[in-house]
């Protein structure tokens, strides 16, 4: 019963300092989509324009070499595997030149608090 109860206060105490960032899900898309949050982060999506079979191809690519880099024995796999990576996320929009066109420019893996999205943000987990 004591260990439920410290349990509890240690969660409403860690809930206090993260603020609204913890009642939000994670992965929440931002309203042009361009964007998901992870605890309070921008993450930029996927280019939606890609074709579905690219994109399905892409994501494998990135998977299989995810899983290369867990299975490798040796660093020049691995490295290998990274570069690899690299290359599928930038492939989907994921990584190097922003997929949008409008000029804006790009927010990825700033805090949304820092970012023109602000305002949605703290709005989204009330």
């Amino acid at each position: 019963m004591l260990q439920e109860s410290v349990s509890q206060e240690m969660q409403e105490m860690h809930a206090s300092l993260k603020g609204p960032r913890l009642r939000r899900a994670d992965y929440t898309p931002t309203p042009d989509r361009r964007y998901f949050v992870v605890r309070g982060r921008l993450w930029r999506l996927s280019n939606p324009f890609l074709d579905p079979a690219t994109h399905e191809r892409l994501v494998r690519d990135l998977m299989n070499a995810r899983r290369r880099i867990k299975t490798s024995t040796n660093q020049e796999t691995r490295n290998a595997a990274r570069l690899r990576i690299d290359a599928a996320k930038r492939a989907l929009g994921e990584r190097g030149a922003v997929w949008w066109s409008d000029g804006a420019p790009d927010y990825n893996r700033q805090l949304a608090v820092d970012t023109p999205y602000a305002s949605w943000y703290t709005q989204v987990g009330k």
